[in-house]
């Protein structure tokens, strides 16, 4: 009779899909850290900090998991440095640190503002050199994590004052929308939107984010921050209202597609669907404070519950998927 081994215990199973994880699994993080910033705006302070908790706490062990293979596995590091879904962790760093400014707890959303600012440019410069024609919806992270720092920046700039910051996240938002959105959008494979695994919705959540910081900065010139004079924020705030109507229309057409084209099975680059869903959520509801929409707000609180429940789906698979077979 052949010996079998025996079973493992939860805890080492979810250690081994851990070291196994590539790197959009990363996406975790960036989807419950805004769906913790999404739930703060929607007043929902106490589900706001579980997510906040769980952000944070998925992020350190990404951190450490990302340093222990750059001290022992150099090899794969770079490898998996080389693609696209290595931008994720810029933009879950950001938007941690984004939640924890609206916190108040500014010194640490410097320090991973300023973490994420270190490693944004290198990972930008990779992805850029690989960039080639249909490419899947990863291609869009350049913009995402881009739009990450603008808002964050954009964030810290009206709770301490500093208009430089201010400014930086302007620069940001501009390259993120006008250069990297467009980019990614020529080298973009629209077929994914029916044979993708899930991070086809990225395409619209680099909308989304951008919309989000777009509303940042009409928020920061509300702060009393000198960016513009009365008639740039005016055209500032129809950008903001656009993008938000795009944002919307992308978020339509992605929804249409998963009912055309269902996807049941569970990838890890579902966390790359939720992730964007939380984001549209998000920004409507900052876009409904900065332009004052009343009526988008009560859209992105449906949207909000309709990514909560996605989220925990996700999550779902997520468990199952470190059960042993």
């Amino acid at each position: 009779m052949p010996a079998t081994s025996p079973p493992r215990s939860p805890w080492v199973r979810l250690r081994s899909w851990w070291a196994e994880s590539p790197p959009a699994a990363a996406a975790a993080v960036l989807a419950t850290g805004i769906l913790s910033v999404g739930l703060h705006e929607a007043g929902d302070e106490v589900l706001s900090r579980i997510a906040l908790v769980l952000a944070a706490v998925i992020w350190l062990g990404f951190a450490v998991d990302f340093t222990v293979r750059l001290l022992r596995d150099r090899e794969r590091w770079l490898e998996e440095a080389g693609t696209p879904s290595a931008l994720t962790g810029v933009a879950a760093t950001a938007v941690l640190g984004t939640r924890l400014t609206d916190l108040g707890w500014l010194g640490v959303a410097e320090v991973l503002l300023a973490l994420a600012a270190v490693l944004w440019p290198g990972l930008l410069y990779l992805l850029v050199r690989g960039l080639r024609l249909r490419m899947p919806g990863s291609v869009f992270l350049g913009c995402v994590a881009t739009q990450g720092l603008a808002v964050l920046a954009a964030s810290l700039a009206g709770a301490t004052r500093a208009d430089w910051l201010a400014y930086a996240a302007l620069v940001l938002f501009w390259l993120g929308f006008l250069v990297l959105y467009v980019v990614a959008l020529t080298c973009f494979d629209f077929r994914e939107t029916a044979n993708g695994r899930g991070d086809h919705w990225i395409a619209g959540g680099a909308l989304a984010i951008s919309a989000l910081a777009a509303s940042k900065l009409v928020l920061a010139y509300q702060a009393d921050i000198y960016l513009w004079n009365y008639d740039d924020n005016g055209v500032m705030r129809w950008v903001t209202q656009a993008l938000i109507m795009v944002t919307l229309a992308w978020y339509a057409v992605l929804a249409v597609a998963e009912l055309l084209w269902r996807r049941p099975r569970y990838d890890v680059r579902r966390w790359a669907t939720v992730f964007p869903m939380a984001m549209t959520a998000a920004a409507a509801l900052s876009v409904a404070d900065a332009v004052g929409f009343a009526w988008l707000r009560g859209v992105g609180q449906v949207l909000l519950w309709i990514s909560v429940a996605a989220w925990l789906l996700v999550a779902a698979g997520t468990v199952r998927s470190t059960a042993p077979r």
